[in-house]
């Protein structure tokens, strides 16, 4: 009897300790390898391909996005946007409804004197290879004069554009129309101010509840509150040199920051309330709940299977003893 029940504790210890993180698929830090990237200014989980980022450079590169997989560095996939044109500086990537990419080329280079900027929508592809997309080009004004900005999000349930505008004073987040036209120009207008920062980029939670803004050396987290965002926490964030991108991981437990430079790093940080986060499918309901509602999720629930195992054991054995 004692080699059966061996067996099957060391069976039950295996299961055990191959229980998977929650949070497993690209939320650890890694470098970005592709020689090509070279002014990675934009950053976005995939929905749909977990651990891939897709990223792109800054201004002088060409119409191109770039697929890499987390667990290595490498580019998977590289994206060539046609009916665009020649981008002129591409700054910000986001992830709305229906895995549709949009692409900000909304920085300006000349401090804020270009009478327009422009949005690029493209679906993401279901495979990832080299491929030529064709993107829906869309013409951004704003309600109060040109300027300048690195930092786009998509609400994930919405589809609403916003804009926040990079002031060294702070600056505005500013909002697109319901839906975008791919004919005449989409005013976008101030919303709510972004105070004591110089926006880099921004990134929206996967349930649409929490931004998150980043500056060179810090950020802060707003809570959504339908785009009246009220200030909840300063974020400290990775020195990695010129932090230029943010975003959250696809199941909203992570923010990935990254920066401009050859073999750039990026790095995870918890996010806001990262314990308590929704899950990706925006229903309310936390990852611990949908894997069986027993409030235990990742290495916590990892080890109290470990540890009921060993206490089976423990009995399993006493039990011999006292037969023998």
């Amino acid at each position: 009897m004692r080699r059966p029940f061996a067996l099957l504790a060391a069976a039950l210890l295996t299961g055990a300790l191959a229980v998977p993180a929650s949070a497993a698929d690209g939320d650890e830090k890694f470098t970005i390898k592709d020689p090509r990237i070279t002014e990675s200014s934009g950053l976005a989980a995939s929905r749909q391909h977990p651990g891939i980022y897709w990223t792109h450079n800054d201004s002088d590169d060409g119409a191109y996005l770039y697929a890499v997989d987390s667990s290595t560095g490498e580019t998977v996939a590289t994206i060539t946007m046609s009916g665009v044109g020649s981008p002129r500086d591409v700054e910000a990537i986001s992830i709305g409804p229906d895995n549709q990419i949009y692409v900000g080329d909304i920085g300006d280079n000349l401090g804020g004197t270009w009478p327009y900027v422009w949005i690029y929508r493209l679906p993401e592809p279901k495979n990832l290879r080299d491929r030529t997309i064709k993107a829906t080009q869309y013409v951004v004004k704003y309600s109060d004069g040109a300027r300048d900005a690195e930092s786009l999000v998509v609400h994930p349930k919405t589809g609403r554009v916003y804009i926040v505008d990079k002031n060294e004073k702070g600056g505005h987040l500013f909002e697109g129309p319901a839906e975008l036209s791919p004919s005449g120009a989409n005013v976008f207008r101030p919303v709510a101010a972004v105070p004591d920062l110089e926006a880099t980029d921004a990134t929206l939670s996967p349930d649409g509840e929490h931004l998150v803004v980043r500056s060179y050396f810090g950020a802060i987290a707003y809570d959504w509150n339908g785009g009246k965002i009220k200030k909840r926490d300063r974020l400290g964030v990775p020195f990695l040199g010129q932090g230029e991108s943010v975003t959250y991981t696809a199941d909203g437990r992570k923010l990935m920051y990254g920066a401009e430079g050859a073999d750039s790093p990026v790095e995870p940080q918890d996010a806001p309330g990262g314990a308590d986060s929704d899950s990706s499918s925006g229903s309310g309901s936390s990852a611990a709940t949908e894997s069986g509602g027993d409030g235990l999720t990742g290495n916590l629930k990892t080890g109290a299977i470990v540890a009921g195992v060993l206490l089976l054991v423990v009995l399993g054995v006493r039990g011999m003893r006292r037969r023998g």
